[in-house]
């Protein structure tokens, strides 16, 4: 296959592997574009994208538009004169007039199995409704949110041990593979895209902080697959005298009736080494850390910070 003309869009490290990829691939990168540098640190100083960092360690040209919708914005890319545009994880939608500005179109990396969970935020909803599966989905973009029709997928199973970030490195390292497979399809005329079922649809909404604070009340089952859903970011935490401690590690403990079962309130430590009534069963803390301390393990933990049986956390 000739090489092919690209504009890559993408902003976090999510697209990184993409981007080598293709570079890998042999294709020509025209311009790279990615968010705008944003105020980072305590001295709140601009702080370059991943894939702008990224990319101008590789030489190439970036471009951070504040938004697509601007006609001056459109006809830089249009005068790219690319053969397609790869999007992973940018950060903007696409407006028409860039959806149709390349020859073959704007193809996106998506991290999950389209129509299942469209949106910001697929990877961890998914490990925090409890998915049994969840993969890649090489899309055409359209002017809807995530609604384009796929042209390859992979798979990958969530188990028990998976968390956001070793489901994030498996999924990102997929996408690369399937994008450069779906260029060259693409290219040669042999792929073909199937429209998504309107069935089976769901939306992957934007993570909030506050979804970080664990509800005692809800299953144990479903906390533990916060904590692996939700860390590191925005990250899992609990509040006890008044103290932010962050829980890094979790695990049901099995047969362990709850405080919905018991009578005694969700949030109670049942014993001293960090068990914890829920709605439903027992959340073992295995893994915990207070504002600017190292993280530890539970029995390392309460060695210097006990918690003792019946005491509740706020």
């Amino acid at each position: 296959m000739n090489p092919l003309r690209l504009i890559f869009m993408g902003s976090p490290d999510f697209s990184v592997p993409v981007l080598d990829a293709l570079i890998g691939a042999g294709h020509e990168i025209v311009s790279v574009y990615s968010q705008p540098p944003r105020p980072a640190g305590r001295g709140q100083k601009p702080k370059l994208s991943t894939v702008h960092a990224s990319a101008e360690a590789k030489g190439l040209a970036v471009r951070t538009p504040a938004t697509l919708n601007d006609p001056d914005v459109q006809a830089a890319i249009a005068a790219l004169d690319a053969d397609a545009c790869v999007v992973v994880a940018y950060g903007l939608m696409l407006p028409s007039p860039v959806i149709e500005a390349p020859r073959l179109g704007c193809l996106n990396v998506h991290a999950s199995l389209l129509p299942r969970w469209r949106g910001a935020a697929p990877i961890q909803r998914a490990i925090m409704a409890g998915d049994t599966e969840t993969g890649v989905s090489i899309m055409q973009i359209d002017e809807g949110l995530d609604t384009g029709d796929v042209y390859l997928t992979g798979t990958t199973p969530i188990t028990a041990a998976t968390t956001a970030e070793t489901l994030h490195d498996a999924l990102a390292a997929m996408g690369a593979a399937l994008m450069v497979e779906a260029l060259e399809g693409l290219a040669a005329g042999t792929l073909t895209p199937t429209p998504q079922p309107d069935d089976g649809a769901t939306y992957a909404a934007k993570l909030d902080r506050d979804e970080g604070r664990l509800d005692w009340r809800r299953p144990a089952e479903e906390l533990e697959r916060h904590v692996r859903a939700l860390n590191p970011w925005p990250g899992v935490w609990v509040k006890y005298e008044g103290e932010r401690i962050k829980v890094l590690a979790a695990a049901v403990e099995e047969g362990a009736p709850g405080g919905g079962e018991t009578g005694t309130l969700p949030g109670t430590f049942i014993d001293d080494t960090l068990g914890v009534t829920t709605g439903t069963g027992v959340l073992k803390l295995l893994r915990v850390q207070r504002a600017g301390r190292d993280p530890q393990d539970a029995e390392t933990f309460i060695l210097g910070y006990p918690m003792p049986a019946g005491t509740r956390l706020e």
